[in-house]
């Protein structure tokens, strides 16, 4: 399809920076994992034998490194959620674990960013998530780092800091479900397709943002991430 077939102007491709290449990765869905660390779920007061849930954010909301993210409407509750990026350079239906991570491009890390309490009513009244989760700039990350140059990180810390202040800290190993597990069992419900990427859930440590909150954020062997919560979008 040409872009003359269009009736309107082609949307921009949303992408995420490539580490050292000069190149983009073009992102197609992002997918997020729900409850993946157990102190996480402890924190937030959720069910510890409940295995971890999807659901999902627009491409649009990725934000680049350095990014200063308009504090978003209908919210006085925002909060940071640090989280591995999975970058998928394959899928299919179905995927074996073992089999998982030849389908994998690379990592990044990210921050999931929650309307805490939109969040939460809507699971009061059992209503989707998508208001608590999915609104614009609310998905920022570093570049990928190719899994042919770091490999495929299983464990390493992860951590964010506000204004300098350590908020999030724990390790890669913590995680309920691993990479392999996590692509194989979202491949159950949705055909994965190159371009997804997988945020894979945060550990504890969630807390409130506020306009001017320059916040920091890492993983071992993947990379850096730092963005500053603006003044609300005029």
């Amino acid at each position: 399809m040409s872009a003359g077939s269009f009736v309107i102007p082609q949307p921009p491709q949303a992408a995420i920076a490539v580490a050292g290449e000069g190149g983009f990765f073009p992102v197609r869905r992002i997918w997020c994992v729900g409850r993946n660390y157990l102190d996480h779920i402890r924190e937030m007061g959720n069910d510890e034998r409940a295995p971890p849930f999807f659901f999902a954010k627009h491409p649009d909301m990725i934000e680049p490194d350095g990014a200063v993210i308009p504090y978003p409407p209908l919210t006085s509750d925002l909060h940071h959620e640090v989280e591995l990026i999975v970058a998928m350079k394959g899928g299919g239906l179905r995927i074996p674990a073992d089999k998982a991570l030849d389908h994998v491009y690379g990592y990044a890390v990210g921050i999931d960013l929650t309307r805490r309490d939109l969040q939460n009513a809507a699971r009061k009244k059992e209503r989707p998530w998508e208001i608590g989760k999915s609104f614009d700039h609310s998905a920022p990350s570093s570049p990928i780092q190719q899994a042919a140059k770091i490999g495929h990180p299983s464990k390493g810390r992860i951590w964010l800091t506000v204004n300098g202040k350590e908020a999030q800290a724990g390790d890669l190993a913590q995680m309920i479900w691993n990479v392999p597990e996590i692509v194989s069992q979202l491949s159950q419900q949705v055909e994965l397709r190159a371009g997804d990427i997988i945020m894979t859930g945060t550990p504890a440590g969630v807390s409130r943002l506020q306009p001017g909150d320059e916040i920091a954020c890492g993983c071992d062997g993947v990379g850096t991430l730092k963005v500053t919560i603006g003044q609300p979008a005029a």
